[in-house]
């Protein structure tokens, strides 16, 4: 796909970040990876991004993006690819050359490693790992690396294949600026953890999807929640935020670096084998892990009361 028709693609619905699955030497289990995105292919998302944040970006190597970008592409079907992409500008323009080969529709531009940059060094990074690609690139405004609305328009005149912004800051005032400045030149991609408690909001001001990462293991109920929102369905989505959401929050909410365990929990409570996190992150504890298997059956429940 042409960076344009990715950026209509992912504008059209949908999007998720599948989990990346290791066994339990903590190795790549692609197997398993396979089988797990295989089967999210079916729940009509608008696009699936590889080796994301919640696919463990910052504990894989280079070589490893590529090839856990390379297996999901193998069993999505016509559901596009993303694969992460980051770290320093000459790691993260090697990673975008290996995705590219590997063969990844578009990349996700995480956060540069460690540092504070200015604007400037912050629109040369990108411009840098744009440059280095033909692949559409989304930018991700989180943490160390927030470009203003200025910037990504300097970026969007110098970069035709930039397609996307994605914000994980939460700054309501600086995503309306991005958005009022930049109309339908990119898409726009919430990115907060747990976006679904934010969604309403966002939604108001441009920012019409979002990655959902309890799609991983409840795929019918976040598509439910999503399509709520596009509907203004805001009984739909309060019912659900009451009945999942907040509680779902409040045990993400127990440990620093819980917003991924807590998802591979829920792959492996539903019937999958994604393996444990990897350090420095570590697992729920058993008693956590008890908790949201409750919450999942009443997920459940909620579901086969609206079919």
């Amino acid at each position: 796909m042409s960076p344009e028709e990715i950026k209509s693609r992912l504008s059209s619905g949908l999007l998720s970040f599948p989990v990346t699955h290791f066994g339990e030497d903590l190795r790549l289990n692609l197997d398993s990876y396979r089988e797990h995105v295989g089967w999210l292919s079916g729940f009509d998302a608008a696009a699936l991004f590889a080796a994301g944040g919640t696919g463990e970006f910052f504990s894989l190597s280079p070589e490893e993006v590529a090839e856990v970008t390379k297996a999901a592409k193998e069993v999505s079907g016509d559901v596009p690819i993303i694969s992460g992409c980051g770290y320093g500008v000459e790691i993260a323009r090697d990673i975008a050359r290996r995705a590219e080969k590997a063969g990844a529709d578009g990349l996700l531009l995480l956060p540069h490693y460690l540092i504070g940059a200015p604007q400037e060094g912050i629109y040369q990074h990108v411009k840098a790992v744009c440059d280095s690609t033909g692949l559409g690139v989304i930018i991700y405004n989180r943490a160390n690396s927030v470009a203003n609305a200025d910037t990504i328009a300097r970026l969007a005149d110098a970069c035709p294949n930039l397609i996307g912004f994605k914000d994980g800051t939460g700054k309501v005032e600086l995503v309306r600026h991005v958005t009022s400045k930049l109309g339908n030149r990119l898409c726009y991609i919430g990115g907060l953890p747990t976006h679904e408690l934010y969604a309403e909001a966002f939604n108001a001001i441009g920012v019409t999807t979002y990655s959902s990462a309890v799609f991983n293991f409840v795929p019918a109920l976040a598509q439910r929640f999503y399509k709520a929102m596009r509907a203004d369905d805001r009984q739909t989505m309060a019912s659900i935020l009451d009945t999942f959401f907040y509680d779902f929050a409040a045990i993400r909410d127990r440990e620093v670096g819980y917003p991924v365990s807590i998802i591979k929990a829920g792959v492996e409570l539903t019937g999958r084998s994604p393996g444990p996190v990897r350090p420095p992150l570590t697992d729920l504890k058993p008693e956590e892990k008890a908790m949201l298997a409750r919450l999942i059956e009443r997920a459940e429940t909620i579901q086969k009361a609206a079919a």
